[in-house]
């Protein structure tokens, strides 16, 4: 049988933030194993991380970590076509894979010439791979599309959980109708969490729903000042955030109560106007700095998690008292980097941690 996890209710990203080199995921995830960590979370984007690709290379490299991709989405590929993914990483990694849907960043779908993800087209979206999963055959019109005919070339019976990104309150509210697990955005408030894990709660239970069923999982910045230099930390904490900031900032201060009045503040800066690029991925330590002394409000930095690797460890774990969630990713960092955490976390954790499957999908 199968080791479980050492910590099921901790995941990270692969490859996380922007990578020219995807095959150091194959080292990424067996070190992951190597420290307990519990899940590995996919994000994709149009260069070198296909999100299918990446899965394949996980469950190549893996025998007990939980795979999920957090997020793909569902208008970049025909149905049939996601159905697969899914059931071949099932059958592929023994039931360690789920399948993460978002609604993505609408100005790049307009570029693409693809229609903007809409909450309808999610809800249709996870109706009909389940039912493709469970072996259904059928013609579908409906908000992702018109499709004749859709049907597995074999018989299925699947059962993979279904995953949600989400951000704002409607997202919220969606996932608890329809997900069986949620991941909420980085840089979010333990007030914010706290709001959301409710919210997400109260939908599943208005929808006849077992609240407790849904696997929600924080996604919280978590850096280890000794495990790396000082660009390093800039860039995932200053630059991530900045990078957020710029892409879809109204939806992050939103989220968190912040006043809004300064988002259009920091979009107004002469400095960030005139950047060209991510901050993330371009960002100078001087220009980093000058975000973090001058632009962002302090109040925003602080949303993350920062110490030694004992003082991570400890705000790690009373992050789950604090907001209600289940799990967490530690965001922005490698394995590597988070060996020190883990090994302190080890130390600290609480013994009232429930029992969770290795599939970061499922509560149970």
């Amino acid at each position: 049988m199968t080791a479980a996890p050492e910590f099921p209710e901790l995941g990270f990203y692969g490859l996380a933030g922007h990578s020219d080199n995807p095959g150091d995921l194959i080292d990424e995830v067996r070190r992951a194993e190597e420290i307990g960590l519990g899940a590995v979370f996919l994000s994709e984007r149009f260069n070198y991380k296909d999100a299918a690709v990446m899965a394949g290379m996980a469950a190549a490299a893996s025998t007990r970590i939980g795979i999920a991709t957090a997020a793909t989405n569902h208008n970049t590929r025909h149905p049939l076509v996601t159905m697969t993914m899914g059931s071949t990483l099932h059958r592929a990694t023994g039931g360690r894979f789920c399948l993460g849907l978002g609604r993505g960043f609408a100005p790049l779908f307009d570029m693409m010439g693809v229609p903007r993800i809409t909450n309808a087209q999610l809800t249709d979206a996870f109706d009909v791979l389940r039912r493709l999963w469970a072996g259904e055959q059928f013609g579908h019109d409906g908000p992702i599309g018109s499709y004749p005919f859709l049907f597995p070339l074999s018989p299925l019976d699947e059962r993979i959980p279904l995953l949600m990104v989400s951000i704002g309150p409607k997202s919220m509210a969606l996932a608890g109708r329809i997900a069986d697990a949620v991941v909420l955005h980085t840089f979010m408030t333990d007030e914010a969490v706290a709001r959301s894990v409710a919210a997400v709660r109260r939908s599943a239970e208005a929808a006849g729903r077992d609240p407790a069923s849904v696997r929600i999982w924080a996604c919280t910045a978590v850096i280890d000042e000794n495990a790396m230099d000082e660009q390093t930390r800039l860039r995932k904490t200053v630059g991530r955030l900045a990078t957020y900031l710029q892409g879809y900032g109204e939806t992050l201060v939103d989220a968190n109560g912040w006043d809004p009045a300064l988002l259009r503040k920091f979009k107004a800066d002469p400095f960030v106007t005139g950047f060209s690029g991510a901050f993330d991925a371009v960002g100078t330590t001087d220009d980093l700095q000058h975000l973090a002394d001058h632009v962002i409000p302090a109040e925003w930095l602080a949303a993350h998690i920062t110490g030694d690797a004992r003082s991570c460890a400890v705000q790690v774990r009373d992050q789950f008292g604090a907001t209600g969630v289940d799990s967490i990713i530690l965001h922005g960092v490698n394995p590597d980097q988070l060996a020190d955490v883990t090994a302190a976390y080890r130390e600290v954790r609480s013994p009232d941690v429930p029992a969770l499957p290795a599939n970061p999908g499922w509560m149970r």
